[in-house]
């Protein structure tokens, strides 16, 4: 089948301009990054994605504690499903190609944990995002739509004739 696949780590986000991956990403020990995925049906994938194709981000946030906006010990027991968004988008795309689907297919999958560190995220600081639009932190437990964001800046580089994200709302839709 035609897949192809990149994988960003933190060192080229940052040189990229994926101000909020890395943002969100920078507590942890862990790093953050963007697996990129796409489906081109009927030929060899290549190394860069289709032009037009169905467009999809994945929240991937693998653990949330909310970062220094830290959930209470009770909000944080499941939030190791805050990846869910990403799952569902990667199953999504075998499954489109297994039913052999002629339409092209690319995903995006920010990769996080939002975790408190010496050098987590702060309320109140700017970063800059992947389509050069500075973005205000007010609360860093809204994470999703930050790394989502750059996702979409990524997959919108690609002209698809549609961009869907998917996303698991967790402990603040409480």
């Amino acid at each position: 089948m035609g897949f192809g696949f990149r994988s960003t780590g933190a060192t080229e986000l940052r040189e990229q301009g994926f101000g909020g991956i890395t943002a969100i990403g920078q507590g942890s020990a862990k790093e953050p990054s963007l697996v990129e995925l796409w489906y081109t049906p009927g030929k060899q994938p290549g190394n860069e994605p289709p032009q037009q194709a169905i467009a999809i981000a994945g929240k991937g946030v693998t653990f949330d504690t909310g970062g220094l906006s830290l959930k209470p010990p009770t909000g944080m027991y499941s939030m190791h499903t805050d990846c869910a968004g990403a799952a569902t988008v990667l199953s999504a795309l075998v499954a489109h190609a297994e039913i052999g689907s002629q339409t092209p297919v690319y995903v995006a999958l920010p990769l996080v944990e939002n975790i408190p560190g010496p050098d987590s995220i702060r309320p109140g600081d700017v970063v800059t995002m992947r389509n050069g639009i500075g973005l205000e932190i007010i609360d860093t437990d809204f994470e999703g739509r930050v790394i989502l964001a750059d996702a979409a800046a990524r997959l919108s580089e690609s002209n698809p004739r549609a961009l869907l994200s998917f996303a698991t709302l967790t402990y603040q839709i409480q």
